[in-house]
């Protein structure tokens, strides 16, 4: 089974759009969603009634920090993040406020473990940056295969039988080997919103009867969402981010 995992796409119609491109030329038996649909982006309504008949169809959806920040106070937001969310609030329905609100924080698949943040403690939106900080993560599961995002750049880190946490290199576009004798927590780039100094959507494939993960990048039209961006009103900064991939 080939599973697609998605992350972050933050309102960017144009990314996502392009990611499904992508993906519907490959075989895939299912899609995954890490949360954060919606935030930063122009187009929060139309990714949010994407991604619900995506799941209607049998993808996986889980919520992200902003996804509850839509129907939740939240103080931990920064400014701009803050602004974006309160314009969002006013476009979306109460049938996409439901949506988001009823999507869960992690969710377990046979020996994969999937969340936004941080598996140890998902509500407290934690990012994994490092071997320290995704020891917890490995710790608090048995699973042998741990996803998320929030970060917004790919990452991948093996725990050997010692408990030894390694960070390894992220080849894009080349198939890494996740080998039986360990245990993996990949963080997947950001489609919406990258910041890997790449402009490009990020998405990764895990084919789990080879037992791999391969990531990947697809270009975009960022000048268009940038333009969008600007258009709503929403904060200059967020639309220089796009095209600069920061």
């Amino acid at each position: 089974m080939r599973l697609a995992l998605l992350t972050d796409i933050h309102a960017n119609r144009e990314a996502f759009e392009a990611v499904l491109a992508d993906l519907a030329q490959r075989q895939i038996d299912r899609l995954v969603f890490l949360g954060d649909i919606v935030g930063y982006g122009p187009d929060p309504g139309w990714c949010v009634d994407r991604v619900e008949s995506l799941v209607a169809k049998g993808a996986i959806a889980l919520r992200g920090n902003h996804d509850r920040a839509v129907t939740t106070p939240d103080n931990i937001l920064n400014a701009n993040a803050r602004r974006v969310i309160d314009w969002t609030v006013n476009r979306l329905n109460a049938r996409q406020k439901l949506f988001l609100s009823e999507l869960p924080l992690t969710l377990e698949d046979g020996d994969t473990l999937f969340a936004h943040a941080s598996a140890n403690d998902p509500a407290d939106w934690l990012y994994i940056t490092s071997e320290s900080t995704a020891r917890p993560s490995f710790l608090v599961s048995d699973a042998r295969l741990i996803f998320c995002g929030h970060v917004h750049r790919a990452a991948l880190y093996s725990c050997d039988l010692t408990g030894r946490v390694s960070h390894l290199a992220v080849p894009t576009g080349q198939p890494m080997p996740l080998l039986a004798s360990r245990r993996w927590l990949g963080v997947i780039g950001s489609v919406g919103q990258p910041r890997d100094g790449s402009t490009q959507a990020s998405y990764a494939i895990l084919d789990r009867t080879r037992n791999e993960l391969c990531f990947r990048r697809v270009g975009y039209d960022a000048t268009t969402t940038a333009r969008k961006s600007r258009e709503a009103g929403l904060p200059e900064a967020l639309a220089q981010r796009l095209m600069k991939g920061i």
